[in-house]
């Protein structure tokens, strides 16, 4: 059968493939302990599943505008307002099923064949190959846990060529955890102002889960705000990953290309799910302010655990609840029986070894990184990071 060459563009998110392999092994009866997947362990709260039901039997089950709701949209206007002070309007919110397609309308939107996107690494898995499937062409600006995972101005500018069109990043950052300040943000803000074309891509899904200060947007500068797509959406901090509902901030000409591209693949997202998104934006943040506070403590354990681990280079993560350690150090060494010759044999060998599934970093633009989930309760963490002790103890 001949399908597509759009296939042979891009690869398999390795977060999902992890997951299912992990899901494999436990359906053998294997104790598979998960730290690959970035999902809140947490229910979503009382008053947003209330809220879905009320909308149960109300009625709300027909399709809906494209954009979403008018008081969904007002709704997000409300939050961005609340917690970003930045001023939109409705006809500048596009919802979506999920941030992941937020992100698609985007780039599908904005990137032509042959177009550069600039990406630092670390980045989400998602955010290269999207750019592979519309044509574009990835320009990583490397970064290091020296550097705190973050690009400097002379960076940025130096991968910037007349073929730019689009830089894109996350803060808090998947998978890294670095959180850019209000100053660094600034610094990078100086560079754009020269290359008024390059449009900017935010991605701030983890904002809630902050563990140096407040969230700081690039879209509050006045000379970024008409030129940056911000996404955002409610799987993260309120813990509804399951209920698929991403939006989108932009500007009024790229919301509407985004609502006609949308328009031809899914339309609207569910009904339901968008009057829960309402009580969830507009409603108490007690529920995220509490799962902050222990991914805060789980943070604090996982850093404590990491340091009884010989050669494990880690950055403490300022948001988001992941480590991405730097594991080089077992490249060469040996059980007697397997080699780890990078960080996938490494990922691939904690696995079927010690029985705790995360994700290499290849897939993240950092090949000699692994990323690890605390998204998960304090007693699975110490029990997969003991593990994974002494399944690297072994390595000689």
């Amino acid at each position: 059968m001949q399908l597509s060459s759009l296939l042979s563009r891009f690869n398999e998110p390795e977060t999902l493939k992890m997951a299912k392999m992990g899901r494999e092994l436990r359906a053998q009866g294997i104790d598979i302990i998960d730290l690959s997947l970035g999902e809140p362990d947490f229910d979503t709260p009382q008053h947003i599943k209330e809220a879905a039901i009320k909308a149960i039997q109300d009625n709300w089950s027909h399709y809906t505008p494209v954009a979403g709701f008018a008081d969904l949209r007002e709704a997000i206007c409300l939050k961005l307002k609340r917690d970003n002070n930045l001023d939109y309007k409705p006809e500048n919110i596009i919802t979506s099923t999920g941030a992941k397609q937020s992100l698609a309308n985007a780039i599908y939107a904005i990137v032509d064949q042959g177009d550069e996107v600039i990406i630092p690494t670390p980045y989400w898995v998602t955010y290269s190959e999207l750019v592979k499937m519309v044509g574009g062409k990835v320009v990583e600006i490397r970064t290091t846990p020296a550097a705190g995972f973050k690009i400097t101005a002379a960076e940025l500018e130096a991968a910037i060529s007349p073929k730019t069109k689009l830089f894109m990043f996350s803060s808090p950052c998947n998978p890294s955890g670095a959180v850019y300040t209000k100053e660094e943000l600034n610094d990078l803000v100086t560079v754009f102002n020269k290359y008024p074309e390059i449009l900017i891509l935010s991605d701030e899904i983890y904002e809630y889960i902050n563990f140096i200060g407040s969230h700081e947007s690039i879209a509050q500068f006045d000379s970024m705000k008409e030129r940056t797509i911000l996404i955002n959406g409610l799987s993260k901090g309120f813990a509804m990953t399951g209920w698929r509902l991403g939006y989108m901030a932009a500007p009024v000409d790229i919301a509407k290309a985004c609502e006609k591209i949308q328009g031809q693949i899914t339309s609207a997202t569910c009904s339901i799910t968008q009057k829960a998104a309402v009580a969830a934006l507009t409603g108490d943040l007690s529920s995220s302010k509490q799962m902050t506070a222990e991914f805060t403590k789980r943070r604090e354990a996982v850093l404590a655990l990491i340091k009884d681990i010989p050669g494990l280079k880690c950055f403490a993560p300022q948001g988001a609840f992941y480590i991405f350690p730097d594991v080089s150090y077992y490249y060469g060494k040996s059980n007697g029986t397997e080699i780890i010759h990078n960080a996938a044999d490494l990922s691939m060998y904690l696995l079927n070894t010690a029985h705790v599934s995360s994700v290499m970093g290849d897939a993240f633009g950092e090949p000699h990184c692994v990323r690890f989930s605390f998204a998960n309760n304090m007693q699975n963490i110490e029990k997969a990071w003991a593990r994974i002790k002494e399944a690297l103890s072994k390595l000689q």
